[in-house]
């Protein structure tokens, strides 16, 4: 980019996850979020990780192996996964072209896209196919409500934690307890210890999250896609409360 156009292109900083009491508790609300819907949709769509592409992966590869018919869903989630990434990552450099902060847009995005998974998912009725065509497209809302997630904990609220992935938290959060007791570093010691906080709510939000969300669908099948859906709204309102460094309106 030529030094005129690197002018006129709005700087757009990025939320911290310590700018706000708003931000600070976002990626605990996320991870639950996350785990409720992985949970639910687990549950309730024949297996369909909705945020674990890893999880999808396996059992796509579990049944090509062992010759079984591999279910529509899990081996749609991961291209639509990515192209979801794609495009909100395309979204987010828009944004920024014009000098929007990129946190707001993409909650309410995620709430958008669960909405449409909840009203897909009840519209179904109790006895749900999931290799029907508005059981694979509902479970594709769900996945793309968590690839907007995933993304916007990595490029629009710096410093937070995944809130999808919790091999990667937990391998950190262990990681930095041993820096803690074991670093001879005092300032190591200290960014070990903050990256540790930020990090344990996350794991914790996630598992009361998969437990709500399983108890829910046990209770009421995917209606009770309602409860990370009302989280999501939770969410976009955090965002519009928090003070964003960066952005229009902001």
């Amino acid at each position: 980019m030529s030094a005129a156009a690197e002018r006129l292109t709005p700087r757009v900083s990025i939320p911290s996850v310590e700018s706000s009491l708003g931000t600070k508790l976002l990626p605990t609300v996320l991870s639950v979020i996350a785990g409720s819907v992985d949970a639910i949709g687990f549950l309730g769509l024949g297996g369909l990780f909705t945020a674990h592409v890893t999880g999808n992966l396996v059992m796509i590869a579990a049944h090509v192996v062992s010759g079984g018919e591999a279910p529509v869903a899990p081996m749609l989630s991961v291209p639509v996964f990515m192209v979801a990434l794609g495009l909100t990552r395309l979204l987010v450099g828009g944004l920024e072209r014009i000098g929007f902060a990129s946190l707001r847009p993409l909650l309410l995005l995620q709430l958008l896209l669960l909405a449409g998974f909840l009203v897909l998912g009840v519209s179904a009725g109790p006895r749900i196919d999931p290799n029907a065509p508005i059981a694979v497209l509902a479970g594709m809302l769900g996945v793309s409500a968590m690839a907007v997630q995933n993304a916007l904990v990595q490029i629009s609220l710096k410093g937070a934690p995944s809130t999808a992935v919790m091999t990667t938290n937990i391998t950190r959060f262990m990681m930095d307890v041993g820096g803690v007791v074991l670093g001879r570093e005092q300032a190591e010691v200290a960014q070990a210890r903050s990256r540790a906080m930020r990090t344990w709510p996350a794991i914790v939000g996630f598992a009361v999250g998969c437990g709500l969300g399983a108890a829910c669908e046990a209770a009421i099948g995917l209606a009770s896609l309602a409860l990370p859906t009302g989280l999501a709204l939770l969410a976009v309102a955090m965002g519009l409360a928090a003070n964003l460094d960066g952005g229009q309106g902001s």
